[in-house]
């Protein structure tokens, strides 16, 4: 198939061309992986030597995305991709490989880091999803993103795809900005960078943005950064929300009460008892959920509401497929226990099962069901089952199959989304401090995006 790219991804490919180190901030489904491949075949054919190129991302994005990619265009055709992925010895005989693009997922990097050390081969560097890089610190951080910095400069061109650059807030941004141009911008340091443009709580820690923070933050980037909005570029089916109440039963709720008070419920089986603040918030979502662990790990049965909630939207749906997002392991053992029928996603044959429509209940966890994956074919009617902090889980999960994904696959119907949310719980705070994030987000998509 010719690739014939679409006007955004022109756009964005030039832009990776005019500038050396960049932030593209492009929500999923706009053809970045494409966009990138062109820009580097325009480079490569204008007889740069900035070869070979490395790209960062999720496991399975680095393992079936990026190749796939390649292969479907023939204009892609000669460029020969290696994954970098699998045991020692697979990974040293794949870097071995001779290849134009080398993939591998962000757990590798140190191992990758180490076997090159100062002979560091990569003149164009790719981190796909650059969230990943967000805890970047210069001492400290995590262990992925500190050995990638021993390299970054050792890289002639850099680029950061994103569609979510600052999924918890501005604080985001230092981190992955860092890898772009040395703390220049936004500071030498996430310190320093905090001190500027953020006011911090002596007791609890929290930071928040001072006044106008996010237009000093964004002007800084503004060379150095492009963001696209699908909305500007293609007419969208509509997205249609829907919040489901779910009544805790009296027993639960007397559960939830002492644990919320107390950091402590008293069980037929013995007591179980938060240690603080944190572990209480996740108890808390737990009884909203319908269950509690234990300090050994093992759950115990409180209610049944959202299950029975979750068997009113699957009869609303009238046989169309769902697609049900649940955060804790227990909620996975209730729903196949409540839907016989229903499937955890796990495998590529689930995946093409779902798509081909013989799955009226999916359940994945959006950990481990966002990048990489292409669900729209097989529905257009998501449900939260639990609620989470994490926007960034939240966003990839309802991209698979949103509206993007359904435009894309010619599917002329509106985008379903159900929240199950535990009445005068923390699922009401956890989706609304997700609404908050969201506003954040979108309010720094816009400000940076490029429309014709």
């Amino acid at each position: 198939m010719k690739y014939s790219p679409r006007p955004y991804q022109t756009i964005a490919s030039q832009f990776i061309i005019e500038q050396q180190r960049c932030n593209l901030w492009l929500p999923m489904g706009m053809g970045k992986t494409a966009s990138v491949l062109a820009a580097l075949d325009m480079l490569w054919l204008a007889g740069s030597t900035l070869h070979p190129a490395l790209i960062i991302a999720p496991k399975r994005v680095a393992q079936t995305t990026w190749p796939d990619e390649v292969r479907k265009w023939d204009d892609f055709h000669n460029m020969k991709v290696s994954p970098i992925l699998g045991t020692p010895k697979e990974r040293a005989t794949a870097l071995r490989r001779k290849a134009d693009i080398y993939t591998i997922n962000y757990e590798n990097l140190p191992w990758l880091v180490e076997q090159t050390g100062k002979d560091w081969p990569f003149k164009f560097v790719v981190a796909d999803e650059s969230t990943r890089l967000k805890s970047f610190r210069l001492r400290g951080g995590s262990v992925r993103a500190r050995a990638l910095a021993k390299v970054a400069k050792l890289t002639g061109r850099w680029v950061n795809l994103t569609g979510t650059p600052a999924p918890n807030g501005l604080k985001d941004l230092w981190g992955q900005n860092w890898f772009v141009d040395s703390g220049h911008r936004l500071g030498k340091s996430y310190t320093a960078y905090i001190n500027r443009w953020f006011d911090e709580n002596p007791y609890t820690y929290t930071v928040t943005p001072k006044l106008a923070a996010d237009e000093e933050i964004l002007e800084r980037l503004a060379d150095v950064t492009i963001s696209l909005r699908v909305e500007d570029w293609l007419e969208l089916p509509e997205l249609v929300h829907a919040q489901v109440p779910v009544e805790l039963p009296p027993a639960a709720r007397k559960h939830y009460a002492a644990m919320e008070r107390e950091l402590f419920i008293e069980l037929d089986k013995g007591g179980i008892e938060a240690a603080n603040a944190g572990v209480r918030s996740s108890k808390c979502l737990q009884i909203a959920s319908g269950a509690v662990y234990d300090e050994d790990k093992h759950w115990h049965d409180l209610h049944s509401a959202k299950v029975e909630a979750l068997r009113d939207v699957v009869a609303e749906a009238a046989g169309a497929p769902v697609l049900v997002s649940y955060w804790f392991k227990f909620d996975r053992e209730k729903i196949l226990k409540a839907f016989p029928s229903a499937r955890v996603l796990e495998t590529e044959q689930d995946i093409r099962d779902w798509n081909a429509g013989k799955i009226p209940v999916m359940l994945a966890h959006p950990a481990s069901a966002g990048h990489g994956l292409n669900l729209q074919d097989g529905g257009n009617i998501l449900v939260y089952y639990s609620q989470t902090w994490d926007l960034e889980l939240r966003q990839q999960i309802l991209e698979r199959i949103g509206p993007t994904r359904q435009k894309q696959a010619g599917h002329d119907r509106p985008v379903f989304v159900y929240d199950l949310v535990a009445l005068n719980t923390l699922d009401e705070e956890a989706r609304d401090r997700v609404s908050g994030k969201m506003t954040v987000q979108e309010a720094l998509m816009a400000a940076r995006r490029r429309r014709t």
